[in-house]
């Protein structure tokens, strides 16, 4: 007798639906095909027990598993329920009368209870495309499942409670989620607060700005200034997520199984991978690709902190998705795009000794050693980080005050009013959404300076030795500052303002 139940499989984003044909026939074998990794090929043994102590059992006879279709590479261990249900029903233990409307997933402990699977938000989306009635998935991740709009979704924690539901009709109980006010919910208020830091008001300032147009920044000071504390509060200030970004970055987050049992994720992602991380783990790869930590923290904050300690190789790879928002990852038979829209915020020392520019400190590295230090971030990742600003110890006096410094509530309105202004300026652009994202004919565009304004950049242009990506750099800063305050054209004062951020490029740090 035949059989057939419906899994899925997730590549990049995008999940596939897989049929599992199960066949018994005479004979002795259990033969599984359609290219299935070593947790799958393992399955038989979980099924094996899991079956046994709920009353059921494996057939004495040749059984035929393929997951369809069969050339493309399957993996994990989530295909135990839908090979078990499949082997049930092929043998007439169960019946198989509504199988055919449901995906079913979930791995299986030897009792028969459920572990989670990774992907449930890409599978459910998948399923409730191709027109299933339900999806039937452990319960530890029916929340994130039930996101999805028309699909029964059914979180269940044994084996048994799906086969008396196929076999007996006994009914099982339907997660479902208003999506719009759980998400609306958990806007509450940040962890980290900018009103915990003292002094560094320039600094805030400049986070605002960052913050407001979607931009790169590197903060360069010795240790202890509180590069670290500034960089965890970013996420803070910016704009709540839309709908739609909350959606894009909890499905990256359910294809590595990292969404917690609380549906839509509704904070922005602050990423900060050890300096030791590999380009493969940053970027995303592997054999079946993954995504990396650019992707993970798609539409939040990826924060590199000491960025000379990473590997050159591994700052290099950050070129291409800093610029197209995207990155792509090839192999011989499949091609995965991860998005990786992040903003960049990386902190370093100004020399390996720390203290480099501090009059009070001694002096501990050599030219020599400071220009390898500052050697190791190329010119090209330089010119993709749209400000540069100098981080100072905060004096004692500042340290110790009472008085609070203003919040991230009240910088983050002002932020979000200059992400209104930019949202109406760019509505009519497909991939543009803040200033951070123009390219340089929309920066013509939406840029356009006055003759003093000119003659200022032009000015800074030459003594700073800034190249032409440079320049573009700061007419998108000025453009940002102009949001904030309201002001319909780029004048001399934002120019101004935008080009103190570019004043720590190479050539001028150094000399």
């Amino acid at each position: 007798m035949l059989s057939k139940v419906y899994g899925s499989a997730v590549f990049g984003v995008e999940a596939q639906t897989i049929t599992c044909e199960v066949n018994v026939d005479k004979g002795v074998g259990y033969h599984l095909v359609g290219l299935p990794d070593n947790a799958i090929k393992e399955s038989n043994y979980r099924i094996a027990a899991a079956l046994l102590n709920n009353g059921y059992k494996i057939p004495g006879k040749k059984i035929t598993l393929n997951l369809a279709p069969a050339d493309l590479r399957k993996e994990g261990s989530a295909y135990d329920m839908t090979l078990a249900l499949g082997i049930l029903t092929a043998s007439g233990q169960i019946k198989s009368e509504n199988l055919e409307k449901y995906v079913i997933m979930g791995e299986l402990s030897l009792d028969g209870s459920l572990q989670p699977i990774k992907g449930a938000l890409p599978i459910a989306i998948k399923a409730q495309e191709e027109g299933f009635e339900g999806f039937i998935l452990p319960n530890q991740n029916a929340k994130e499942a039930a996101i999805v709009g028309d699909l029964k979704v059914y979180g269940v924690k044994n084996i048994s409670e799906v086969i008396e539901f196929f076999d007996k009709g006994t009914p099982l109980e339907e997660t479902i989620i208003d999506t719009r006010a759980e998400f609306y919910k958990s806007l509450d208020f940040p962890e980290f607060d900018f009103s915990d830091v003292k002094g560094q008001e320039s600094i805030k300032r400049c986070m605002e700005i960052a913050a407001a147009g979607g931009h790169n920044v590197i903060l360069i000071g010795p240790p202890g200034a509180g590069k670290t504390m500034l960089a965890k509060r970013l996420p803070s200030i910016l704009p709540p997520m839309t709908l739609h970004e909350a959606l894009e970055t909890t499905k990256i987050h359910s294809v590595v199984g990292r969404v917690k049992n609380t549906g839509l994720m509704s904070q922005r992602p602050f990423r900060s991978p050890h300096h030791t991380i590999s380009d493969v783990a940053l970027v995303g790869g592997g054999s079946y690709p993954q995504p990396g930590e650019i992707s993970l923290s798609h539409n939040g904050v990826l924060f590199l902190d000491e960025l000379p300690e990473f590997k050159r190789g591994v700052l290099e790879v950050l070129r291409q998705p800093l610029e197209d928002r995207e990155v792509t990852i090839s192999r011989a038979r499949f091609t995965v795009t991860y998005p990786s829209s992040f903003m960049l915020v990386a902190s370093m020392n100004p020399s390996p000794g720390g203290y480099f520019n501090d009059p009070d400190a001694p002096v501990t590295s050599s030219p020599a050693e400071m220009q390898r230090y500052l050697g190791k971030i190329s010119g090209p990742l330089l010119d993709r980080i749209d400000i540069h600003i100098e981080v100072t110890p905060v004096p004692f006096e500042k340290l110790s005050e009472d008085r609070k410094g203003e919040g991230s509530v009240e910088i983050r309105k002002r932020v979000t009013k200059a992400r209104e202004v930019q949202t109406r300026r760019f509505a009519t652009l497909e991939n543009v959404h803040y200033n951070a994202q123009m390219n340089t004919k929309q920066i013509r565009e939406y840029c356009q300076l006055d003759a003093p304004s000119k003659a200022l950049l032009k000015n800074a242009m030459e003594r700073l030795n800034l190249s032409a990506r440079a320049y573009d750099r700061i007419l998108k800063v000025a453009r940002t500052i102009a949001d904030l305050e309201n002001a319909s054209e780029v004048n001399g004062n934002h120019i101004g303002e935008a080009i103190q951020y570019r004043s720590l490029d190479r050539e001028g740090w150094l000399g």
